[in-house]
C-alpha cells in the first residue's frame, strides 16, 4: 500500500464547474475514491502497512509486548467477523481513524451488525464524521442509530452523497423509521387528474374539457412536489409554476438534484430499516415513481424560467419566450415503469411530451395565441432546458436519464405533438409494440387538463390492440424475451430480462389485460400488483395464484432495487463477487432477522424462484381455460366462452372455436385419460403456442391421444415425463408430415422419454434388422413392404430428432442416406433372390465355380455359402451412390442418385451375364417404388435416378466394369469425372465395389488437372445456373442453385478436389465439407473463406430440410410470406418474432459465401 501525504483537506464541492464526477461519485479527500488509505495516524499506517506487506517496520523490543498486541489484534478481527466484515484485515485500519476517538468501541460495534455490509458503512461513517462531526454521537448511541449503520452499509452512493451535503445528514437521521413508514403507506394512493370522471357534457370542446373543474392542477400533487418546487423557487399552486430567476441554469440543477436525493435518501432509509421489505417494496416503487414526477416538475419549472428568458436548452441561442411561456401547455407522460408507478432506485425515466396552446381565456395579459409552429418551437425548447436540468453535467450530477425514444417514430420523431398528432400516428402508422407501450401511460408532471386529455384519447387504441391482425406475432415477440442482446454470460445472472425473470411475470399480466381489458374496463390497471388484483377481482385468475405470482414478483424487484441501491447504478444483474452477493443477502432480510440469510442460500432461492416463475405463468394464463369446457374444483376460476377464446386467439391459435372443441374432447368424462390431461393441459396448451402452429398441434395431440389414449405407457409418460410432453407438443406443432407419419406409428413417441432413441441408426443396426426382415418373408412384394415400413420409421426418428433441434445438420444428412442405402441393398437382395428361385424353379443349370466372389446382398438375402454351387446368378453387382447420397448429404425427400455395375462371374456368358444384371436392377427399382398393399400412410417412396451413368438415359441402365473401363477412357467428358467425386459403393458386391473405385479414382483425383478443363467446369457451373434456375426465381432466394447457396460450395469444393486431390489425400473423400476442411489443412483454402462457405452450406441444408418436412411446394426456395418465414425460422431454432432475423442472416451469409466463391472458383 502506498503512503499518502496528509496535505490538508479539500472540500468535494470545491469541483471544476460543469465537472461531473464518474458515477456520480467523488474522490476521497485524502486518499482513493473509497477512502481505504485515509485516516491513518503514522503509527497505525506503519502497523498497518507492515502487516499488509509482511515486513515489521516497529519491531518492539519486548516480545510478551508483541504476543499481546497480537493476541488483541486476533480479538479484534473476531470481533470485527462476528459483526459481519467480510474483510477485516483492509477495515481493520479505519477503527484507527481519529474520527473515531469519541466513538465507543463497543457502541460501534453494536451499530455495525445492522449494516448489510459493515465493509462499506464504516469508512462511509469516518467521512460523514469529518465532514459533520455531530455523526459521532450519533454512532454513540449503537443500535438505536440503527438506520445509520443499515443505510451506510446498503449504498455507498448515499454515503457519497451525504459528504457532499452534510447539511442533509441530521435532517434524514432524525427520521423516525418505524412513522416514516406507516407514513409512506398511507400517502402511497394520491390523488390524481385521472381520477377525475370525465363526464359526458353537451356541445363539450376541448377548451370547455379543460377548463372543466379538477381537485388539482398537477396531474400528481404530491409532497414531493410541493418540496422540490420549492427548492428551485417555485410556487406549487401556481397553474405554470417557474423556477425563481437565481435558480435556473447549474445553482437550479443542484438545487433540485440536492433536494431530489435527500427524499430519495430518505425513502431508502425506511425502505432498508423495514420489518418486512418484500411487502413494503411495492409502496417504495410508488413513492420513487412519484419523486421522480416531482423531478420533472421542478425541472419543468426550471424550463420555463430559462425559456422565458431565452437561456432555454437546444442546439442553438433562443430568443427570450416571455410571456409566449405561460401560452403553452405541456403534459408530460409518464411511460413504462414511471408510468405505472413502480421505478427502481435508478432507472431510465420513459416519458412522452404533449402539447396545446392555452386556452385564450387563460392567457397572461398581452400575450397572443400561440400557432402551431410556435407551440411546437417553445415546447421543443423547454424539452430540451428541462432535460438539462435533469441531466446535464453540473457539480451534483445527474439523477437519471430521461428517455424520449418511445415517442412516435422514435428518435426519428418531434419531440412534442399535440393530441391530435397522436391520435393521427397511432390511427395510421403505429405498431403493436407501440401500443403496448401506452399501457403503462399515465400524465405525470404539467398541465393536468391536457395530460387527462390525452390519457383519454390514447385509451381506446390501447385496449384494441389485441384485435389487430399482427397481435399474435407481436405477443410471441414478446414471451420470446429480448435475451438475444445480452451477453451469453449474462443470462443466467440477468433479474429482470432473464429465464424466470421480472420480464416474464410483467408478459403474463399484461398480456392478460390485453386479451381481456378489450371489453373489460376493471382490469385497464397500470402496476403489475394492482392489475394482478383487478385480474383476480374479476376472476381470471384464481386467487391463490395471483398471491404467488404477486408474492414472486415483489421479491425479485426487492433484489434488483437492493442490488440498485448500492452504487446507484442502473443493473439488473445479480453480483459476481462474493463479497457483493454476501452484503446482498443481509440488505434483504429485516433488521432483526440479520444473519439469517447466507449468500449461497440467497443464490439458491432466486434459481428456485426463477423456475417457479416459469412454471406459474401457465397455471395462471392456460389453466382458466379448462374451466370453460370442463368441470373443474370450485376454487378454480371459471371464463367465459368468448374469454377463453380471446386467450387462445392471443396466443396464436387461429381457429380458437375449434381450439376449444378439441380441449373439451380431451378433457372431459371422468376417464384416467381425461383426469391425466386436464392437469396437463395447461401446460400442453402453452407449449403448442411456443410451437409453429398451435392449432396443428393441438389437432395432432388429439388424433395421438385417441389412438393411445388407453395405452399405459403414453399416459405414464405424459404425466411422469414432462420433458417427453414438451417434446411432443413441440413435434406436433412443428411438422403436419411427422404428426402423420406418427399418426400411424404412435408408439414412436416412446423414443421422445429418452433423447439417446432420437439419434439415427447406424448401418450395421438397420442391416441386421432388414436382413431378419427378408428372413422372415418368402413373398418379396411382401418383405419389401416391411423394409420400406422401416425406412419410414427411421426417417420419422431422424424428422423428430432434428425438429427438436438435437441433430446437427450432418447427422441428419448422414443418418438419412445410411436409410436410404439400406433400402437400396435390401431391394437388391431381394431381386437377386427372386432370381434364384425362379433359376431353381426352371431347373436351370447354369456354370457356378465354388470359388465365385460373393456379395453382401446374398448374406443380407439370408443365403447359405455352402449352397453356391446351386445359385444361378451369373453376375455379381454392385450399387455406387452418387450426388447427394454419394456424399451422405441427403435431405429429407431427396432422390438417390446411383449406377449399377456389374461383372459376369467366371463361366458366365456375358450376354446371359448382362440380360440378367438388366432383370435384377428393373426389379430393385420396381420393389422400390411400386405401391404396397395395405398402403403405408405417409410414405415417401425413395425415388432412385440413375441419369448419372454413361450416355445419361440413353445408356444401359446397368453395364459391366470393363464396359465402363472403356466409356471413361474414351469418351468421358470432363463434368462426368466431376461427378465421379461423389461415386461411393453403397450395396451389392464389395470387391467389385472395390474395384470399381480403383478404376475410377485415376479419372477423378488426376494427376494433372489442365487449364483448359477447369474452365470447361466453369462453364458448366455457369451453363447449369442459367438453364435450371427456375423462370422468375429471386437468386438470392434459391437455396439450391441461387447466390451463395448449396451449388455455390459445393462446385467450388469439386474443382479444388479435382485439381488437388491427386497430392491431398484429404481431398479424396465425397463428403463435401469433409473436402473443405481438407483444402484449409492443405493452406488451398483459408479458414475464414472455409467458415463462410460451411455457415451458407449448413443453413441452406436447414431451411431445405424444414420446407420439405413443412410441406411446402417450393422447397428450394426462402419463404417471403411473413407467416411461412416465422414458421421456417422456428425450425431452425430461432426464436419466436425472429423471421426478419433468419431472413437477414441467410442474405447476408450468402451474399459473404458468394463473394468467396467468385474470388476462389474464377481465380487462375
Amino acid at each position: 500500500m502506498r503512503r499518502v501525504l496528509r496535505t490538508g483537506k479539500v472540500s468535494m464541492n470545491q469541483a471544476e464547474p460543469g465537472h461531473t464526477p464518474q458515477n456520480g461519485r467523488e474522490t476521497h479527500p485524502r486518499g482513493t475514491a473509497s477512502g481505504t488509505e485515509s485516516h491513518l495516524t503514522g503509527a497505525a499506517w506503519a502497523v498497518g502497512t507492515a502487516d499488509a506487506d509482511g515486513v515489521d517496520v516497529s519491531q518492539p523490543a519486548d516480545t510478551e509486548q508483541a504476543e499481546e498486541q497480537r493476541c488483541t489484534r486476533t480479538r479484534l478481527r473476531a470481533q470485527m467477523v462476528s459483526a459481519g466484515f467480510y474483510d477485516s484485515g483492509k477495515s481493520e485500519r479505519w477503527l484507527e481513524a481519529p474520527e473515531l476517538a469519541a466513538v465507543d468501541r463497543v457502541n460501534l460495534f453494536a451499530g455495525l451488525r445492522y449494516a448489510p455490509s459493515p465493509d462499506t458503512a464504516l469508512p462511509a461513517l469516518v467521512r460523514l464524521i469529518e465532514k459533520h462531526p455531530p455523526v459521532a454521537e450519533r454512532a454513540n448511541s449503537g443500535e438505536k442509530q440503527m438506520g445509520l449503520f443499515r443505510l451506510l452499509g446498503a449504498s455507498q452512493a448515499v454515503g457519497d452523497f451525504l459528504y457532499r451535503h452534510p447539511q442533509t445528514i441530521d435532517p434524514l437521521f432524525d427520521t423516525d423509521t418505524v412513522r416514516g413508514e406507516t407514513e409512506l403507506v398511507a400517502t402511497e394512493h394520491p390523488k390524481t387528474v385521472l381520477d377525475t370522471p370525465e363526464t359526458d357534457t353537451p356541445n363539450k370542446t376541448p377548451e370547455r374539457e379543460q377548463k372543466s373543474p379538477l381537485p388539482q392542477s398537477a396531474p400528481l400533487n404530491t409532497p414531493y412536489r410541493t418540496r422540490l418546487l420549492h427548492a428551485v423557487g417555485a410556487d406549487p399552486d401556481a397553474e405554470r409554476p417557474r423556477a425563481h430567476a437565481e435558480l435556473t441554469g447549474k445553482d437550479g440543477y443542484v438545487a433540485l438534484r440536492v433536494a431530489y436525493r435527500a427524499e430519495l435518501a430518505k425513502i431508502a432509509l425506511i425502505d432498508v430499516c423495514s420489518p418486512d421489505p418484500v411487502e413494503l417494496m411495492p409502496t417504495i416503487g410508488r413513492h420513487l415513481a412519484d419523486l421522480a414526477a416531482a423531478a420533472l416538475e421542478g425541472a419543468l419549472a426550471i424550463a420555463r424560467t430559462e425559456v422565458a428568458e431565452g437561456a432555454g436548452g437546444g442546439l442553438c441561442a433562443a430568443p427570450a419566450r416571455g410571456a409566449s411561456v405561460d401560452a403553452l401547455d405541456l403534459a408530460i407522460i409518464g411511460m413504462g415503469k414511471c408510468g405505472a408507478r413502480e421505478l427502481n432506485y435508478i432507472s431510465d425515466v420513459d416519458v412522452v411530451y404533449v402539447i396545446a396552446p392555452a386556452p385564450a381565456s387563460d392567457l397572461p395579459e398581452g400575450a397572443e395565441p400561440l400557432t402551431e409552429q410556435e407551440c411546437a418551437q417553445i415546447g421543443t425548447e423547454l424539452v430540451h432546458a428541462l432535460t438539462k436540468a435533469i441531466m446535464a453535467p453540473a457539480p451534483e450530477p445527474p439523477l437519471w436519464e430521461v428517455d424520449a425514444n418511445l415517442r412516435p417514430e422514435g428518435k426519428d420523431g418531434p419531440l412534442v405533438r399535440t393530441v391530435e398528432s397522436y391520435v393521427s400516428y397511432y390511427k395510421r402508422w403505429a405498431e403493436n409494440w407501440e401500443f403496448q407501450a401506452l399501457l403503462k401511460a399515465r400524465p405525470v408532471a404539467g398541465s393536468a387538463h391536457l395530460g387527462r386529455r390525452f390519457a383519454h384519447a390514447i385509451d381506446p387504441f390501447v385496449w384494441d390492440s389485441a384485435a389487430r391482425e399482427s397481435f399474435v406475432e407481436s405477443v410471441q415477440a414478446m414471451r420470446a424475451r429480448v435475451t438475444d442482446n445480452i451477453p451469453p454470460a449474462q443470462v443466467e445472472q440477468q433479474i429482470k430480462l432473464g429465464p424466470g425473470g421480472l420480464r416474464d411475470i410483467e408478459f403474463t399480466v399484461q398480456l392478460l389485460q390485453l386479451v381481456h381489458g378489450r371489453t373489460d374496463p376493471t382490469v385497464r390497471t397500470k402496476s403489475t400488483i394492482e392489475s394482478l388484483e383487478a385480474l383476480t377481482g374479476s376472476s381470471y385468475i384464481s386467487r391463490a395464484d395471483a398471491q404467488t405470482f404477486a408474492l414472486y414478483y415483489k421479491k425479485l424487484r426487492l433484489l434488483e432495487h437492493r442490488i440498485q441501491l448500492s452504487q446507484l447504478r442502473r443493473t439488473h444483474l445479480m453480483p459476481a463477487k462474493e463479497h457483493e452477493r454476501r452484503a446482498l443477502a443481509r440488505s434483504l432480510v429485516s433488521p432483526e432477522r440479520l444473519g439469517t440469510l447466507s449468500a449461497e442460500q440467497m443464490y439458491k432461492a432466486w434459481q428456485k424462484l426463477k423456475r417457479n416463475v416459469r412454471s406459474l405463468h401457465e397455471r395462471v394464463f392456460f389453466r382458466p381455460l379448462l374451466a370453460a369446457v370442463s368441470t373443474l374444483s370450485r376454487d378454480e376460476v371459471v371464463l367465459t366462452e368468448s374469454a377463453a377464446q380471446d386467450r387462445l386467439a392471443a396466443l396464436g391459435y387461429r381457429d380458437p372455436r375449434g381450439a376449444m372443441r378439441h380441449i373439451q374432447a380431451l378433457t372431459s368424462g371422468v376417464s384416467r385419460r381425461a383426469e391425466i390431461q386436464r392437469h396437463l393441459m395447461p401446460v400442453l396448451l402453452g407449449w403448442f403456442a411456443d410451437g409453429v402452429d398451435a392449432d396443428a398441434g393441438l389437432l395432432g395431440f388429439r388424433i395421438v391421444s385417441e389412438s393411445l389414449g388407453t395405452t399405459s405407457w403414453y399416459l405414464r409418460m405424459l404425466r411422469d415425463s414432462p420433458a417427453a410432453a414438451e417434446r411432443l407438443c413441440h413435434i406436433l406443432s412443428s411438422s403436419r408430415y411427422i404428426t402423420d407419419l406418427l399418426e400411424d406409428a404412435p408408439t414412436s413417441i416412446t423414443w421422445l422419454d429418452k433423447v439417446a432413441d432420437l439419434q439415427p441408426l447406424g448401418a450395421a443396426a438397420l442391416k441386421a434388422e432388414i436382413a431378419s426382415l427378408l428372413s422372415r418373408h418368402d413373398d418379396s412384394a411382401e418383405a419389401m413392404r416391411a423394409v420400406r415400413y422401416l425406412r419410414r420409421r427411421e426417417i420419422l426418428r431422424i424428422a423428430m430428432g432434428d425438429a427438436l433441434n438435437l441433430l446437427g445438420v450432418q447427422q441428419v444428412c448422414t443418418g438419412l442416406a445410411t436409410v436410404d442405402e439400406c433400402t437400396i441393398g435390401a431391394a437388391l437382395a431381394l431381386a437377386e433372390r427372386e432370381e434364384v428361385n425362379a433359376g431353381e424353379r426352371d431347373e436351370k443349370t447354369t456354370p457356378q465355380k465354388s470359388d465365385a466372389p460373393q456379395h453382401d446382398s446374398q448374406d443380407a438375402a439370408g443365403e447359405n455359402p455352402e449352397d453356391e454351387q446351386r445359385n444361378p446368378l451369373l453376375t455379381e453387382i454392385t450399387v455406387i451412390a452418387m450426388g447427394r447420397l454419394g456424399g451422405a448429404e441427403n435431405g429429407f425427400g431427396s432422390d438417390a442418385d446411383v449406377m449399377f455395375v456389374h461383372r459376369p462371374v467366371e463361366g458366365a456368358g456375358e450376354k446371359e451375364a448382362q440380360a440378367q444384371a438388366n432383370r435384377i436392377v428393373n426389379r430393385l427399382m420396381q420393389l422400390i417404388k411400386q405401391p404396397v398393399r395395405p398402403a403405408i400412410r405417409a410414405e415417401r417412396p425413395l425415388e432412385v435416378d440413375a441419369d448419372l451413368r454413361p450416355e445419361g438415359k440413353q445408356g444401359a441402365l446397368v453395364r459391366s466394369l470393363d464396359s465402363y473401363r472403356a466409356y471413361y477412357e474414351r469418351w468421358a467428358e470432363t463434368w462426368e469425372f466431376q461427378a465421379l467425386l461423389r461415386a461411393r459403393p453403397i450395396a451389392g458386391s464389395e470387391e467389385l465395389g472395390r474395384a470399381f473405385i480403383e478404376l475410377i479414382d485415376p479419372y477423378r483425383y488426376p494427376r494433372e488437372f489442365t487449364a483448359e478443363q477447369a474452365q470447361q467446369v466453369r462453364r458448366m457451373k455457369a451453363r447449369v445456373e442459367h438453364e435450371r434456375m427456375p423462370h422468375g426465381a429471386d437468386r438470392t432466394r434459391q437455396l439450391k442453385l441461387g447466390r451463395g447457396g448449396l451449388s455455390d460450395v459445393e462446385w467450388l469444393v469439386q474443382l479444388i478436389q479435382l485439381q488437388h486431390a491427386h497430392e491431398v489425400q484429404g481431398l479424396r473423400t465425397t463428403s463435401t465439407l469433409e473436402a473443405l476442411d481438407a483444402a484449409v489443412e492443405a493452406n488451398l483454402v483459408a479458414a475464414e473463406d472455409a467458415e463462410v462457405l460451411r455457415d451458407a452450406w449448413l443453413l441452406a441444408t436447414k431451411i431445405r430440410g424444414g420446407n420439405v418436412l413443412r410441406g411446402v411446394r417450393q422447397s428450394d426456395l426462402l419463404p417471403t410470406l411473413r407467416d411461412a418465414l416465422e414458421a421456417v425460422a422456428r425450425w431452425s431454432g430461432y426464436t419466436p418474432g425472429s423471421a426478419r432475423q433468419l431472413e437477414e442472416d441467410y442474405l447476408r451469409v450468402t451474399r459473404n459465401a458468394r463473394k468467396v466463391y467468385e474470388r476462389l472458383f474464377f481465380e487462375g
